[in-house]
């Protein structure tokens, strides 16, 4: 079968590019990384390295398949995005809206039990432990005025 070439490919309710790389181009999905998208090309035995516009229709239905259910491809779980699932305890791999929701969720439950990061995000703080002494500052910006601007203002 003849491959013809797309400038844009859906893959799981996203347009990739048909100018990148296949590599990349699974990348551009949300939840699929670069090593998951490496991982999936080996099982699927296509090549990483060729141009996404190429992909049949079966190839993405393959592929759609893999990242929906990577347990089937034999992909381990230590790369899905969400093991051990606060709600069912099952190892999942999310993409796309689905992950979006997942992550809102997950805030909204640490705030509801006021754990030390829900109460950062609450106050719109930053939460992984970084500084804020000088960064991270919201509101109206104050400056420092200088002796001489200041005497200069009184005159």
């Amino acid at each position: 079968m003849e491959r013809v070439f797309r400038y844009v490919v859906r893959i799981l309710e996203t347009d990739v590019s048909g100018e990148l790389p296949l590599l990349y181009g699974l990348a551009e999905v949300k939840g699929v990384g670069y090593n998951l998208a490496y991982a999936i090309c080996k099982v699927l035995n296509l090549d990483p390295y060729m141009k996404t516009g190429f992909l049949t229709d079966s190839e993405v239905e393959s592929i759609e398949k893999a990242v929906k259910d990577p347990a089937s491809l034999g992909i381990p779980t230590w790369m899905y995005n969400r093991r051990k699932d606060y709600a069912t305890g099952v190892d999942i791999h999310l993409y796309g809206a689905q992950l979006i929701y997942y992550a809102k969720e997950d805030i909204e439950r640490e705030k509801r039990i006021k754990s030390w990061r829900g109460i950062r995000h609450a106050l719109g703080l930053k939460v992984r432990g970084q500084r804020t002494r000088t960064t991270g500052r919201t509101g109206i910006t104050v400056g420092v005025k200088r002796k001489k601007a200041v005497q200069q203002q009184k005159k």
